[in-house]
């Protein structure tokens, strides 16, 4: 694979095994972050089209600002959203939910150790879904790349385009959002 700027200026001079490659080195990644807002393989896999079209039809005003990988994610995290508007859904959970327990995952929260067991209870999913639906959008955003995705802050403030320090507060206020809220939903129990 070539290097970002001469992958750009073959993609900008319409090289079209270059952008296959493009295609071909990114698709899976932007199907699990679509996959990660929309919470539907099929609705995944039509966004991450989209996203390489928008790719396709933008990238002659690709600045080189960021790293190309980069900037495919921002639009694929734009397009997932643009996808939850339109279709007039409830904000989605991220798949924590489904592989954690409520405490493991109030545990995670707080700095402890990473889960790894199954959800124990439909009741358990559709708290930690309400949890999450209550968040903005960008604390969800932010919290379900550095938690779910594994990406760093640095690398979520070039996708969601804002500063570290911006998002180094947003992933603080969700979790802490989260704690309470599953906190109190453990009190009902």
């Amino acid at each position: 694979m070539t290097d970002d700027s001469t992958l750009v200026n073959l993609l900008k001079a319409g090289d079209s095994s270059a952008f296959r490659d493009l295609v071909a080195a990114n698709r899976d990644r932007v199907i699990n972050t679509c996959y990660k807002f929309l919470m539907d393989k099929n609705d995944a896999e039509d966004i991450s089209q989209e996203v390489f079209l928008e790719v396709f039809k933008s990238i002659q005003s690709f600045r080189g600002d960021s790293k190309l990988s980069t900037w495919i994610l921002r639009i694929a995290v734009t397009k997932s959203l643009d996808e939850i508007k339109k279709q007039k859904r409830k904000k989605r959970i991220t798949s924590i939910a489904k592989r954690v327990h409520l405490e493991d995952l109030a545990n995670w929260l707080a700095g402890g150790y990473s889960p790894d067991q199954q959800l124990s209870g439909k009741e358990d999913m559709k708290e930690i879904a309400k949890a999450m639906d209550t968040l903005p959008d960008n604390q969800r955003i932010a919290f379900t790349l550095s938690k779910v995705e594994g990406y760093t802050n640095p690398e979520i403030a070039e996708i969601i385009s804002t500063t570290i320090t911006a998002v180094e507060s947003l992933i603080y206020r969700a979790k802490k959002e989260l704690i309470r809220k599953l906190a109190d939903y453990s009190k009902d129990d």
